[in-house]
């Protein structure tokens, strides 16, 4: 597949399959700059291969966007006899923490299957059910599945607690002062001191690689069609709908997605397929320099973002 590049820009460095589509990236990437956000995207065509982006290989942290992965790798460990599916696994209170939906803000030990688990993990986007299956599962055997199928790109290094830990250790407990501390730490010459925002001790990703894990879990080209299928099951329930869904909602559309949000970090990725039996695979990963809980601007744009990218290449 051939690629344009834009030239004479350090950043960003837009890409696509041909030079309508290239400018096409260029306003996506301005939208976004407009809008304090930076970082990597890319929409795919998946049954044509046309594609449009802007730094597509910039390694992230991805936060909760890792949570895809990990689920593919848990149902093919299903799949293969590894795991019981209907394993019941007990949650003690002790191992809930910080993390705003699912078990996470329960007060007592709850009993759930590990099928129920990765249900938990992608449609609430839920870090304790997440922990628990990467405990069942190890990061080792993660990134060993993750190498067999090449996506290199893809590295686990930590469990979703650590995120938290990392940030509360060195902001206490002032979650305001953490989400400086990130931005701080994106600035050129700086060192982010909150180490799970830094690549090289991340759990990390580029938009490239995502758009091909996705791209192979739509087309059945990577596990097993059951476990495929179970993802993209899964994906289609999330209830978040504020980033790529805010601009693209309507009856002809199908949105399957999993959010990734931490401090400056607002990602998503997914698949869009329109009544016409198109698929589109986009994958926004994005930092922001406002130091904000909530940024309603990046999230517009990220779906703003993805609606743009839909029509120029369905």
């Amino acid at each position: 597949m051939s690629q344009l590049h834009s030239a004479g820009q350090v950043r960003p460095d837009c890409v696509a399959t041909s030079a309508p589509l290239l400018s096409v990236a260029a306003d996506i990437a301005q939208l976004w700059r407009e809008n304090d956000a930076s970082g990597g995207f890319l929409a795919r065509n998946i049954d044509t291969g046309e594609q449009l982006g802007f730094d597509v290989d910039e390694s992230m942290p991805v936060a909760s966007v890792a949570k895809v992965p990990l689920a593919l790798v848990v149902l093919d460990a299903i799949e293969a006899g590894e795991l019981d599916a209907a394993r019941q696994i007990t949650i003690e209170p002790a191992q809930m923490y910080l993390g705003g939906t699912g078990f996470g803000t329960f007060r007592y030990p709850v009993t759930v299957s590990i099928a129920d688990l990765v249900t938990q993990a992608l449609t609430v986007s839920d870090n304790v059910a997440a922990d628990a299956l990467l405990s069942l599962v190890g990061i080792d055997q993660v990134n060993a599945r993750l190498h067999a199928w090449r996506a290199r790109h893809i590295v686990f290094r930590h469990d979703f607690r650590r995120m938290f830990e990392c940030a509360l250790g060195a902001a206490g407990n002032d979650f305001g002062l953490a989400i400086e501390l990130a931005i701080q730490g994106d600035r050129p010459g700086q060192l982010h001191v909150i180490e799970t925002m830094n690549p090289e001790f991340a759990n990390v990703a580029t938009a490239s690689s995502l758009v091909d894990l996705l791209q192979r879990i739509w087309t059945d080209d990577i596990a097993t069609p059951t476990v495929t299928s179970g993802v993209r099951e899964r994906m289609a329930q999330q209830v978040f709908q504020h980033r790529l869904s805010s601009d693209l909602r309507t009856d002809g559309l199908r949105i399957s997605a999993k959010t990734g949000s931490f401090l400056n970090l607002r990602h998503e990725i997914g698949v869009v397929e329109t009544d016409a039996g198109g698929q589109i695979a986009i994958a926004a990963l994005s930092r922001t320099s406002v130091p904000a809980l909530v940024h309603q601007g990046v999230d517009l744009a990220i779906g703003a973002a993805a609606r743009i990218a839909v029509e120029a290449l369905r």
